[in-house]
């Protein structure tokens, strides 16, 4: 399970890195400077859960067994593609609408890394 969730957080790492730039270099000038720092959230978060999977990865060589960092690691996976998700598509349609999903992504992030803190505090 530990591959799963580093290759799926390498691969996360990368695409928030190509959306980044895709942003600073495309759209940056399409997109009003309300909506460019909306873009800029979506890529922070994006990049820091990219990286907290590659972490969850580790933690889940270390504590094979463990359901806590299994679900630790879906729910960061699924938080990003609703927050950062939610917020790219907000802002390249205008769909005002997407922005009740981005809170249900909050809520997957803040899930997860409680999750990995309990499993790790289990194991202590």
């Amino acid at each position: 399970m530990f591959r799963i969730f580093v290759a799926i957080g390498s691969l996360s790492a990368m695409l928030a890195v190509g959306l980044g730039a895709f942003g600073a270099h495309v759209l940056k000038d399409r997109l009003s400077a309300p909506m460019v720092e909306v873009y800029q959230t979506a890529v922070l978060y994006h990049l820091v859960h990219a990286v907290g999977l590659v972490l969850v990865g580790l933690v889940a060589h270390l504590l094979p067994d463990s359901g806590p960092v299994r679900w630790a690691g879906w729910l960061l996976a699924t938080g990003t593609l609703l927050f950062s998700g939610s917020l790219y598509l907000l802002t390249v349609t205008g769909i005002r609408g997407l922005g009740a999903i981005t809170p249900l992504g909050g809520i997957a992030f803040l899930a997860g890394w409680a999750l990995l803190a309990i499993a790790v505090l289990r194991e202590a």
